[in-house]
């Protein structure tokens, strides 16, 4: 058997396509009108968001809005959390923020203020980045955490504390691409000059047949992004 037909086979046979399998054996066989379109539109549904193309175009107005930039202009390196597990190990999105962040440091000799708190009560997510920047090298005096913020907005008022105790006037906010628009309004908001730069792009952009087969990990990415529309939204309402 082919390498391509092992891969099709195994894509087939586990989340998300088994449900959409599912939905669409419900649709066929339910003798309820209702309940026949319900279970078609939630198969389709699940396929748009599975594959690679639709997950793209979710992304696209998120990532376009603050292009990488040639050289940064700040007096400190924001880095944001994007999560962390209870067994204090960053999760994907954390890592390659942080990753970036200690690149700009190795090659600007900028502090870095890393924010994130611990809304579930385990290890501050700062903390956990603090760690591993002291074991890459990065001196401790470099670093600055805030390990009081539970989301974005609490993250931009605590760093603009620590702003104005120690003078920095220009932050370089660096987070996932994705985040950037809403993480820019909400430092602008508390009284930052903000120099963005992001990182962790979630586009592929190129192609293939396995590009329009449902997976599991374009589910959760298209999960991602409609979350930062919805937290979008809700701070323009509320902050």
């Amino acid at each position: 058997m082919s390498l391509f037909i092992k891969k099709l086979l195994s894509l087939l046979i586990l989340p998300p396509s088994l449900f959409i399998l599912l939905f669409l054996l419900i649709g066929f066989l339910s003798r309820r009108r209702l309940a026949s379109l319900l279970a078609f539109l939630g198969a389709f549904g699940m396929y748009l968001l599975s594959v690679e193309p639709v997950k793209d175009m979710l992304y696209r107005p998120l990532e376009s809005a603050y292009p990488v930039p040639q050289r940064v202009e700040g007096d400190v390196l924001v880095v944001l959390g994007g999560g962390s597990y209870s067994t204090g190990i960053l999760k994907e999105d954390s890592t390659k923020r942080l990753l970036t962040g200690f690149i700009l440091y190795k090659k600007y000799g900028l502090p870095i203020i890393l924010s994130g708190g611990s809304p579930l009560g385990s290890l501050p997510e700062a903390e956990i980045m603090k760690q591993l920047l002291e074991e890459l090298g990065v001196e401790r005096r470099n670093i600055i955490t805030d390990t009081k913020s539970r989301n974005t907005y609490e993250n931009a008022l605590y760093v603009k504390e620590i702003c104005d105790k120690r003078g920095f006037k220009r932050i370089v906010l660096i987070t996932s691409a994705y985040h950037m628009p809403r993480a820019v309004k909400a430092y602008q908001k508390a009284g930052l000059e903000v120099s963005p730069y992001p990182t962790d792009f979630k586009q592929d952009k190129r192609y293939n047949l396995y590009s329009f087969i449902p997976r599991m990990s374009v589910l959760h990415d298209s999960y991602k992004a409609l979350r930062e529309y919805l937290g979008s939204l809700a701070y323009d309402l509320f902050y």
